[in-house]
């Protein structure tokens, strides 16, 4: 079987089953891969070639980049072996393959304590920046989609996500009460209209104001260092890890979101030991 062959196949499959941001990583190093060996039989590739070819796809990226799409070629190999031809060698599986493309190491992230979140939010006297961080903080929003919010997404305290990250059509995000009835009054207020960004800033203005609100009460802050926060928040409040994964991160799976829960301090393991048993 000829390598553009195998690829056709392949991308057949990704496309009616597989979602949007899977299916642009399958083409970009498919694609990459047809224009060198698509007129090879699969069968003759060596482990070397395919080596040089990711070394050469690979050239200036992170690690990150770097073992994702030496994962995607691997799959790639592995989906031709398990439905089409069980003879075919997965190059991909050398063990020079998995030392050199390994993925990076998981990176525990420092959370924010609750009273320094309270006391940044507390001391933002500007309505809309006051909105946004609260977006992001009590209801575990990415700065993008805070961005792309509009009258007409909110559902009392349901807020509509237009094509998420995740791929899909749209997700719902839940916040609290209070928060939706200001949210409702800011946008009276400025009378927007239903179909109008309610935050019409660019990013670079909300990080640059994020980073300002983070220098009132002395910490280096970035936008999703709240999101963290509010995941980590509800977690260790007892909401379940279910909820956190599913309702307030949106992630597809929960190894994605026990990454984003931060790491326990010796006070805090000691205070929750002590409300565990007064």
């Amino acid at each position: 079987m000829l390598v553009s062959q195998g690829i056709d196949v392949c991308m057949q499959y990704h496309k009616a089953h597989s979602k949007p941001h899977t299916l642009r990583s399958y083409e970009f190093i498919l694609s990459k891969f047809r224009e060198q060996f698509g007129d090879r039989d699969i069968s003759s590739l060596s482990h070397e070639e395919v080596l040089e070819f990711m070394n050469h796809v690979c050239t200036g990226t992170r690690q990150g980049t770097r073992s994702s799409r030496y994962a995607y070629l691997r799959a790639f190999f592995n989906f031709i072996r398990n439905n089409l031809d069980q003879n075919i060698l997965n190059p991909c599986e050398a063990p020079m393959f998995k030392r050199i493309f390994k993925p990076p190491e998981l990176t525990q992230w420092n959370i924010l304590d609750k009273e320094v979140v309270d006391e940044l939010i507390f001391r933002t006297t500007n309505p809309r920046n006051r909105l946004m961080l609260e977006l992001m903080a009590r209801g575990g929003m990415r700065v993008s989609e805070v961005l792309k919010l509009k009258p007409q997404d909110i559902i009392d305290q349901k807020l509509i996500l237009r094509d998420p990250k995740s791929g899909k059509e749209q997700e719902a995000v839940y916040i609290p009460q209070k928060i939706a009835e200001r949210l409702k009054e800011y946008i009276q207020q400025k009378e927007i209209e239903s179909d109008k960004r309610i935050f019409p800033i660019k990013y670079v203005a909300a990080h640059a104001m994020v980073q300002k609100a983070g220098r009132m009460v002395g910490v280096t802050l970035r936008p999703h260092d709240l999101r963290r926060y509010a995941a980590t928040y509800a977690s260790r409040s007892g909401v379940p890890i279910e909820i956190v994964s599913k309702v307030i991160l949106r992630h597809a799976n929960l190894s994605t979101t026990q990454r984003y829960l931060g790491k326990i301090s010796d006070k805090e393991a000691s205070r929750w030991i002590d409300n565990l048993y007064c």
